[in-house]
């Protein structure tokens, strides 16, 4: 569907045809039409698939109209993160940039005065994150009264991250009459449950399932013995020179910091980002990854979600997640907009419960490589698979609990897929 077929406003036009776009993607040809008749909406889609657009446009088209008098916001969008919180608010500026009106973002480890100067003011789109809205909501600086339309980016993610009070708290604060737009990757039992407080028979789009996992990106799977092991392997893998940016997951903060400050002392253009690091720190840390002076960047999974680096090649899982979901989330950092890419996974037999997780998620076996001359001394538990990837179920350590698995869906919502429409 072409974007000149949604019959926004010719501001709105304008914008799409300077960012070079023509043609919707499926969510967005799926989520904006709905979005702009008014109807309450639960979407899925994979990471990079044009989700932001889907609800920003309809919220800027709302925004043409007059609304009610009043300094709040008639647009709220809710992130996980700051860094998604940046990103959602940089496509409000690219898109919205003919259009007048005033937008702004309110998010943890930014100075309050910047914050308090733009709530004293009209102000018509605001992108935040749960903590820091709650904490201006409370001291009565920011007035909800006026929102028309709600969105929860990343809604299974404020979840994980023990925020549902607080989405619960700030939805209470909006007017019962507004629309709520729910884009989430997963839609388990808490999922389901927060959809039925805060949505009125919503629409359910979805474009894609977990077991179509990013088609353009190669998998790879290295066994490794130990620690040291996976450091000889990473090192030989950084000397490929296709890699011309990387994210290399760990699993801490402070194996993060530790591994970045490693590579960084054997001459690498590395750096790291977790969520300890201030606000300022991170912008930094992501200005310089954008601009390519950063080339290895080292993180935890607050850069699994929200972040759209065009230029990274590869995705190193120096340490597997253990949710599945996290390594869907964490390779699509790369093989972004058509391009293609490189995920490679480390696993030693003490991970192999994680890896039965994203295979059993996938519907995919991520076939074993190995480098001549750093073989691996042992193998997978007995029973997990073989080196060809494939095998029986997979082994799962005595004593450890079984977590994550492929989501659950609930019923009781429209559906709406491509082949029905």
């Amino acid at each position: 569907m072409l974007f000149t077929e949604f019959n926004l406003h010719s501001s709105i036009q304008k914008s799409i045809a300077a960012c070079g776009y023509t043609e919707a993607t499926p969510i967005q040809t799926e989520a904006i039409p709905l979005a702009q008749a008014g109807r309450d909406l639960i979407a899925s889609a994979q990471t990079g698939t044009g989700k932001t657009a889907a609800f920003i446009l309809p919220a800027l088209e709302r925004l043409v109209k007059p609304g009610l008098a009043g300094r709040g916001p008639r647009v709220l969008v809710l992130t996980p993160t700051r860094e998604l919180a940046i990103q959602v608010a940089d496509s409000v500026a690219r898109y919205g940039r003919f259009l007048r009106f005033r937008y702004g973002t309110i998010m943890g480890g930014v100075p309050y005065p910047e914050q308090l100067r733009m709530l004293r003011q009209p102000v018509d789109l605001i992108v935040a994150t749960p903590g820091r809205l709650i904490d201006h909501l409370e001291r009565g600086r920011l007035d909800l009264s006026r929102v028309e339309l709600l969105v929860l980016d990343e809604a299974d993610r404020m979840l994980d991250m023990g925020f549902t009070d607080a989405v619960d708290q700030i939805a209470a604060a909006t007017p019962q009459s507004r629309q709520t737009l729910l884009f989430t990757a997963t839609m388990d039992d808490p999922m389901a449950r927060l959809a039925q407080r805060l949505l009125r028979n919503p629409e359910r789009i979805a474009i894609a399932t977990p077991k179509t996992t990013h088609t353009q990106i190669e998998q790879r799977l290295h066994v490794t013995d130990n620690l040291g092991h996976k450091y000889k392997l990473l090192q030989h893998l950084l000397n490929d020179p296709t890699i011309t940016q990387a994210i290399i997951f760990s699993a801490t903060k402070r194996d993060a910091d530790s591994l970045a400050r490693e590579l960084y002392d054997k001459g690498y253009a590395a750096a790291a980002l977790h969520g300890d690091m201030t606000q300022g720190a991170r912008t930094r840390t992501l200005t310089n990854l954008r601009r390519g002076r950063v080339k290895l960047l080292v993180a935890t999974d607050v850069a699994a979600r929200g972040l759209d680096i065009g230029g990274i090649s590869h995705v190193i899982n120096f340490d597997l997640p253990k949710a599945a979901e996290d390594y869907v989330h964490r390779i699509g950092r790369t093989g972004r907009a058509g391009a293609t890419g490189v995920a490679i996974s480390f696993v030693s037999p003490a991970e192999a419960v994680y890896l039965q997780r994203i295979e059993r998620y996938t519907g995919q076996k991520v076939p074993v490589h190995t480098i001549p001359g750093l073989e691996p001394m042992s193998s997978l538990p007995s029973g997990n698979r073989g080196a060809s990837g494939k095998g029986r179920r997979p082994f799962v350590p005595g004593g450890q609990r079984r977590q994550g698995g492929a989501p659950k869906t609930k019923g009781g919502y429209q559906q709406r897929s491509r082949t029905q429409r």
